[in-house]
């Protein structure tokens, strides 16, 4: 190795050593600063620290000292209402103490009172005991004297006396009700809606005959000895397979169909229709046309359910209720088509709720449904306008429907004016011209009994029913009746029908009261 590569190596060690060194103070350098920085830094982080603990302290020494305060004005306010009740407390029972007091010294007065009362009164019974004594006497003596001088005993002139003054007593009423009716006459304006629901609700009227019969047309005698069947087999299983009763007799080309339950009667009616049209009469075709119409039948029953609800634009009724009303179109009640009656009920309902301000879409729901249990009143127990009730309860109906339908009957008791305005509508409905028919044996009997109760009245000559019942005219004895009495007679004979007797609509009570003065000239 040369010399010249030993300079150049030594003084690159060399270099070396004095950059190393270089490096060396330079990193102690900035290692001093950062040092110097970071302490400078942590002393201003502590003594901002400090301002903020002291800040702190001091808030939370505020805080406390207005939790302090707050507390002592409650504690204060509570001591301060506390004593207060205190203080009223011992006034109220100075009060009571010297009021109690003042009882006392109040009842013994009374009773000083009323020890002097009874020896007062022990004075007095006793005198008014010998008073009574003598006047016994004296009423004797002068009765005496009255029955020698009118020649009547006291117990004659006692019923002739009490005989005028119930006379002049029922006059009196009379002129009294004929006053108090012409009142209300007056006072008809103000009194119109109050008056309109009270007088309705007396119109009601109660019904239950039913039809239960159908009658078929056949082409011939000879088609009864088809529908009995060998041995009587078709018509065993025609009454299985529809639940009715076929009565076959000697009416000419007739059969009769018989059963409770209108539904499964008008579908034996229109499979025996179309039997007796195809011919063929046997067990097995008499079910398959049985089946065929029952399932025709119930949904033209939903039909005529919906369609009725159309008609009277009521919605959101349950599909049972729907199936329900349309049963009704097979059932009646004295003639009269028992769904028709309802959609009438319905709309009188809705006008009459309307006139005296009533909802009038509760209303003529109630009209509708007031006779739904009909239409299974064959298969459950009890009145059908409960069974009703029970029914549309189920079917989530509100409590006015409900009540308007169960107690138009007067089969409960409600505050609710529904069942009034159904019970009215149930029987205008029912009462008009040409709405029911009735047998000839009840009209007779309703009017024998609608002339017997006026009959039994005492002043009356005769009584005629007239205008099928719905018009009396009664004659009276003029001479033991007068015109104020007559008034009275007629109001007493209306209130009698009422109560005992049944019947649709309303009876007109005449009185007639007739003087006649004949004289001859000769």
């Amino acid at each position: 190795m040369s010399n010249t590569s030993l300079v150049i190596m030594a003084a690159g060690i060399v270099l070396a050593i004095a950059m190393f060194f270089a490096g060396y103070l330079t990193y102690k350098r900035i290692s001093e600063n950062r040092v110097l920085s970071a302490e400078k830094l942590a002393e201003k982080i502590v003594r901002e620290a400090e301002k903020e603990a002291e800040s702190q302290k001091k808030a939370a020494i505020l805080e406390a000292k207005e939790e302090w305060f707050r507390s002592k004005q409650k504690f204060q306010k509570e001591t301060q209402s506390a004593r207060q009740e205190i203080e009223g407390g011992e006034k109220r029972l100075a009060e009571r103490e010297g009021n109690l007091n003042r009882r006392v010294d109040l009842l013994d007065r009374k009773e000083k009172d009323l020890q002097k009362q009874e020896g007062d009164l022990t004075e007095k019974r006793t005198e008014a005991e010998e008073f009574r004594r003598r006047a016994q006497e004296l009423a004797k003596e002068q009765n005496a004297r009255l029955e020698r001088i009118a020649g009547m005993t006291s117990d004659e002139a006692k019923q002739t006396l009490i005989t005028n003054m119930e006379n002049e007593a029922r006059s009196a009423a009379a002129r009294l009700l004929n006053e108090i009716r012409e009142s209300a006459k007056r006072n008809a304006d103000r009194e119109a809606r109050k008056i309109m629901t009270i007088a309705i609700q007396r119109l009601a009227a109660d019904h239950s005959i039913e039809s239960t019969v159908s009658v078929v047309a056949l082409p011939n005698d000879e088609m009864k000895g088809r529908i009995i069947g060998r041995e009587g087999r078709n018509i065993r299983a025609f009454e299985t397979a529809t639940g009715i009763d076929v009565i076959i007799d000697d009416t000419p080309e007739a059969v009769i169909l018989s059963g409770f339950d209108p539904v499964r009667r008008e579908v034996a009616r229109i499979a025996l229709d179309r039997l007796v049209a195809d011919g063929r009469i046997h067990p097995g075709r008499i079910e398959e046309v049985v089946e065929k119409v029952t399932r025709e039948m119930e949904e033209r029953v939903r039909e005529i359910g919906e369609q009725a609800c159309l008609d009277l634009n009521i919605h959101g009724t349950h599909p049972d209720v729907v199936r329900l009303l349309g049963r009704l179109r097979y059932r009646t009640s004295y003639g009269q088509n028992i769904l028709e009656h309802s959609k009438e009920v319905a709309f009188l309902t809705s006008m009459m709720a309307s006139e005296i301000g009533l909802d009038s879409q509760i209303a003529k729901r109630a009209g509708l449904f007031h006779d739904i249990g009909k239409a299974i009143d064959h298969e459950i127990e009890g009145p059908h306008a409960l069974i009703g009730m029970d029914l549309l309860k189920r079917c989530g109906e509100v409590q006015d429907v409900l009540e308007g339908v169960g107690f138009h009957h007067n089969d409960g008791e409600s505050d609710s004016p529904y069942p009034i305005l159904v019970q009215a509508a149930d029987a205008i409905s029912g009462a008009r011209p040409g709405a029911r028919r009735e047998t000839l044996e009840t009209y007779i009997r309703r009017l024998e009994k609608l002339e017997e109760i006026a009959d039994a009245f005492q002043g009356v000559e005769k009584a005629y029913a007239l205008q099928a019942g719905r018009e009396i005219r009664i004659m009276v004895e003029h001479k033991n009746v007068d015109d104020a009495r007559a008034q009275g007679l007629a109001h007493e004979i209306a209130r009698k029908i009422e109560k005992e007797l049944q019947y649709p609509g309303q009876i007109k009570v005449v009185v007639i009261r007739e003087t006649r003065a004949v004289e001859y000239a000769k």
